[in-house]
């Protein structure tokens, strides 16, 4: 009898052992994918002001009526980060809480723009709780932009410089975003591209 105890004892402590070599194992493995998966960026378009070109001036009105202006020179200013959303889009609904959350760890400043009636438009202002943002209304920032598809965001400097740009449905696709900028790259797919074109 206390033969088979030991025994059990013994065989128990065999397979704990084995359970932490295999998790030990196991964690190195998600190490080693977690390396080799490239970063997720923003997705780059081809229209519309270039990454390192400077934006236009563009007269726009907020959703409240208030004349403002879109891109150019705005001295003194942060980085600007234009949020392309629409009411009728999911991912945009989905985006728009990363977004602020993004911009209050970042320190950017965001702004909202879309294109839809002003009744859509303050409803979802009123869901989303962007009653402190300014939120611009009107087809002419997007025109603009050459904006094509949404959620779709604009990272600007205070020189009005696009810093970089492209289609956003995640935070790590907005911090994609200021990751081009101070890596010096157009995106972060350009890096990734150099990279694979650096022979082994």
């Amino acid at each position: 009898m206390l033969t088979a105890l030991v025994l059990s004892a013994v065989f128990g402590w065999v397979v704990i052992l084995a359970l932490v070599i295999a998790v030990l194992a196991l964690a190195r493995q998600v190490g080693v994918l977690h390396m080799r998966v490239a970063p997720a960026g923003a997705l780059t378009t081809a229209g519309g002001p270039s990454v390192g070109a400077k934006s236009g001036a563009i007269p726009a009105t907020t959703i409240d009526g208030a004349n403002v202006t879109v891109g150019g020179a705005a001295p003194g200013s942060s980085l600007r980060l234009l949020m392309f959303v629409s009411a009728s889009c999911p991912l945009c609904k989905n985006l728009i809480p990363m977004a602020k959350s993004f911009a209050r760890d970042e320190r950017v400043q965001l702004i909202f723009v879309g294109d839809d009636t002003p009744q859509i438009q303050r409803e979802m202002i009123e869901k989303q709780g962007l009653g402190g943002y300014q939120f611009i209304n009107g087809p002419d920032v997007g025109q603009a932009f050459a904006v094509g598809k949404l959620p779709y965001a604009v990272l600007l400097d205070a020189d009005g410089v696009v810093l970089s740009k492209g289609l956003v449905n995640s935070r790590e696709h907005l911090e994609s975003l200021i990751i081009a900028h101070e890596m010096g790259v157009n995106s972060v797919q350009d890096y990734i591209d150099g990279l694979k074109a650096v022979p082994a």
